[in-house]
């Protein structure tokens, strides 16, 4: 077995959150460590301006 899967196994895994931050709490309020990766989708979600931004790249 290799040090990595030991490690996993012995330490268990860490969680990362994108998004919302309330998913992350419940996670800690239950002994799990996380990542917390504060994130929001571009523009607001707004297809028409999501669009406008594809144009631009």
């Amino acid at each position: 077995m290799s040090d990595k899967l030991k490690d996993l196994l012995q330490n268990g895994p860490i969680a990362i959150n994108i998004g919302i931050f309330d998913f992350a709490e419940t996670l800690k309020i239950q002994g799990v460590e996380v990542i917390h990766l504060n994130w929001s989708p571009p523009a607001g979600g707004d297809p028409e301006l999501i669009e406008l931004l594809d144009q631009l790249l």
